[in-house]
């Protein structure tokens, strides 16, 4: 994909939800030198940037640009005549309404190579999300996207109207809410019943996304009651009566729930991706980081000397990856690992299942007071137990096992860093007061938590804000700190934090 001439990819983003770019579409982001991308497209897109590459924001809404046309243009072609790989990422699909077709046109005067990668049309997705199916057999066969904002240097309107009205099934408008009302006389003038239904979505695709119905009588004033503004979009036909029984995107127990995830960005996926699959939207801001310990020459003689160990306890899946990566960097693998192992919790059990090896003791609880209770089932006088696990831990474990007579060697397998990403964002969406739940995974994420916040503005800014910790100790760490913790998880997991989280929503 890589030329040394410079080429362009006119890349359709899609309508908002990540998920819905194109594969070629994610592969031309991973492979430029420079992203320009706007206000349609979303941000989360941005992951997939190399680390070296350029990204340019160049959105534009409601008459406030940060780049004319002719500068996007401009700002295309130069960029392409530095011999770089350029992605215009531009919202839903760049040749319908987006105008991908002008953008072309310049880089075919400019004599510049480019491909057109089409995207996912909100035209089409945000009905599809809200319920709406744009054609069906019992109700039309036809439909048309006409712009709800056309030229206006423009003398006259080229919207033919009435044959709009009398001849298609299903309409739909792209940016037309501020010009409604005129969408809804033409319609009405040129033969369209008044009690034709209407839908306009918001946001479609995203978590903000919110619907209000009508029909072609009504609909202005219920989007004004509502305080419906773009960007939306504009449905009008009778398949909008199918969505009080398809509608399936907006009933999602944590539809509309902004929710910050505190946990390491590297470990975050697995509950960003569950808490988005119930509707949330969710703010990531890591305020930790997991790196290697400082000093390596604890855990590396540990690893030398592995036959002289017992017994193996892993307390976290960090504790298990960072343990097998320095494993492996010193030429050893499995088969060295010629004793018995415990771990705190099935997903550090599943974990180092993961590098072929059954854990021996799984305790009912997932906290470090029950892998003493299950090692009380076991003779470990005299043995000795290897625990590699985080420079700051809790003390209680290698404690406790001594008194039972172990020899237990405690070893630095990592650490965790404070960090501060997006942390201005946070701060200014906790003034907004648009952030309805905060989440602990760990008391260090706790920690770190409290002191991105300014002391004088802690009781102002997570006034009403519900805050859901992983566990008991976490729970307590927070509670400590002076947060208002309303949500426990009873299994201290990724899985058992979310079930408690859609149970306090489903209750409240």
């Amino acid at each position: 994909m890589k030329t040394t001439k410079g080429k362009v990819y006119l890349v359709g983003a899609g309508p908002g939800d990540p998920g819905l770019i194109t594969v070629k579409g994610r592969e031309c982001i991973e492979f430029s030198d420079v992203v320009i991308y706007d206000y349609l497209a979303s941000s989360a897109l941005l992951k997939y940037t190399p680390k070296n590459a350029e990204v340019i924001y160049v959105g534009k809404k409601g008459g406030d640009h940060t780049l004319s046309q002719d500068g996007i243009n401009a700002l295309i072609v130069e960029k392409a005549k530095n011999g770089l790989t350029v992605t215009r990422l531009k919202g839903g699909d760049p040749f319908i309404f987006g105008r991908g077709g002008e953008e072309a046109e310049e880089l075919i005067k400019a004599g510049i190579p480019f491909e057109i990668v089409p995207g996912v049309t909100s035209a089409i997705a945000a009905p599809a999300y809200a319920g709406i199916p744009l054609t069906h057999r019992k109700f039309t066969s036809t439909v048309a996207f006409v712009t709800g904002h056309e030229n206006p240097e423009k003398k006259e309107s080229s919207i033919d109207w009435e044959s709009l009205a009398k001849g298609i099934g299903t309409i739909v408008f792209l940016m037309g809410v501020k010009n409604l009302p005129h969408i809804t006389r033409q319609l009405i003038e040129g033969g369209k019943p008044s009690d034709t239904p209407v839908a306009l979505v918001r946001w479609g695709t995203t978590p903000g996304q919110a619907t209000v119905t009508g029909t072609l009588d009504t609909i202005v004033e219920r989007v004004k009651a509502a305080s419906l503004t773009s960007p939306s979009i504009i449905i009008v036909g009778d398949v909008v009566k199918l969505r009080e029984k398809m509608k399936w995107f907006e009933n999602r127990p944590l539809m509309g729930k902004r929710i910050v995830v505190t946990r390491a960005r590297e470990q975050a996926s697995d509950l960003v991706n569950r808490l988005s699959e119930f509707g949330a939207e969710c703010l990531e801001c890591p305020t930790i980081k997991v790196v290697p310990p400082d000093d390596l020459k604890p855990l590396d003689a540990a690893i030398e000397n592995l036959s002289s160990f017992d017994w193996l306890v892993f307390t976290s899946v960090n504790g298990v990856n960072f343990f097998f990566e320095r494993l492996f960097e010193k030429n050893r693998d499995s088969r060295d690992l010629n004793m018995r192992t415990a771990c705190i919790g099935p997903v550090t059990a599943k974990k180092l299942f993961d590098f072929g090896i059954n854990t021996d003791i799984l305790p009912e609880s997932y906290r470090a007071e029950s892998v003493v209770d299950a090692f009380k089932a076991e003779d470990i006088k005299g043995k000795k137990i290897l625990l590699p696990r985080a420079g700051e831990a809790r003390p209680v474990l290698p404690v406790e096992l001594r008194k039972m007579g172990a020899q237990v060697d405690e070893v630095t397998a990592y650490r965790t860093n404070e960090v501060h990403e997006n942390a201005d964002v946070l701060l200014q969406r906790l003034e907004e007061r648009t952030i309805d739940l905060v989440t602990f995974t760990s008391s260090s994420t706790v920690k770190n938590f409290k002191a991105l916040i300014p002391p004088e503005k802690f009781d102002h800014l997570m006034k009403g804000v519900t805050v859901a910790s992983i566990g008991p100790i976490t729970t307590d760490t927070a509670r400590d700190l002076g947060f208002d913790v309303r949500i426990s998880a009873k299994s201290f997991t990724i899985p058992g934090l979310c079930e408690a989280i859609l149970k306090y929503y489903q209750e409240k």
